[in-house]
């Protein structure tokens, strides 16, 4: 389903990602995991070609490019089979509940209004915010402003979901609503990237956990290996911090 090969990447120098090789199987949810500052968002940026790497190819079902050198209209391809939810939720705060999930569909899918907003509405009723269609961002909670960014990526019907920390800007009285999404969404089996500081989110849904640092993937399995027994001292002085 997703195959990487040497993604590579620095900024002024210092070198971020250092030549990753990831493949992800159809409806896997994985969850990457290490320090700040590993290179966790980073990969998923690349993954999304919103960063541009220095060096890798990356294979999604039917598309494969060499990120170095992908040209705007193969990152619009790619971002067809892989959408982002941003940590900030990245929403247009001119625009309604409703018109944020529908006008990417208007202007990358080319689908005519009405039929936009018709399928946006019925997200809105899957997630349980009917009731905010007509509400622009700065009048909806954090949570509900997350579950709005993820319904839009829901509405893309993406091969990959890419969560780039989707709960480190909220308040803890949302986060559990927004999590709770999530589960949805992996019970659902969508194939889903996810970088996290919800260690139990991770145990609960992960098939797979990736623990990153240095910009390298140094150990990754089943959580019940790497959050319970894991093999590197670095994953364990890492879980030590997180978990005390």
């Amino acid at each position: 389903m997703i195959t990487l090969s040497g993604l590579t990447k620095a900024f002024d120098g210092n070198v971020v990602l250092n030549n990753i090789d990831l493949e992800i199987k159809k409806g896997e949810i994985v969850v990457v995991i290490g320090p700040s500052g590993t290179g966790k968002s980073t990969l998923l940026r690349c993954l999304n070609l919103l960063e541009t790497p220095d060096a890798g190819t990356l294979a999604i079902d039917d598309i494969q490019l060499d990120l170095a050198k992908a040209s705007e209209k193969e990152a619009i391809e790619l971002r067809k089979r892989a959408s982002f939810v941003f940590q900030n939720y990245a929403l247009f705060a001119n625009k309604t509940a409703l018109d944020n999930i529908a006008e990417g569909l208007v202007t990358v899918w080319k689908q005519p209004r009405a039929e936009a907003r018709a399928t946006a509405l019925a997200i809105l009723k899957e997630i349980g915010l009917t009731d905010k269609q007509d509400a622009y961002p700065a009048s909806l909670s954090g949570g509900q402003q997350q579950r709005v960014g993820i319904a839009r990526a829901m509405a893309a019907h993406s091969k990959v979901i890419l969560f780039d920390e989707p709960t480190s800007a909220l308040d803890p009285e949302w986060v559990d609503e927004v999590l709770g999404l999530m589960k949805q969404l992996a019970r659902r089996h969508q194939t889903m990237v996810v970088v996290t500081h919800e260690i139990e989110f991770a145990r609960d849904v992960a098939d797979r956990v990736i623990f990153m640092e240095g910009g390298r993937i140094v150990e990754q399995g089943p959580p019940d290996q790497i959050l319970v027994d894991p093999k590197d001292p670095r994953t364990r002085e890492f879980l030590r911090k997180v978990l005390k």
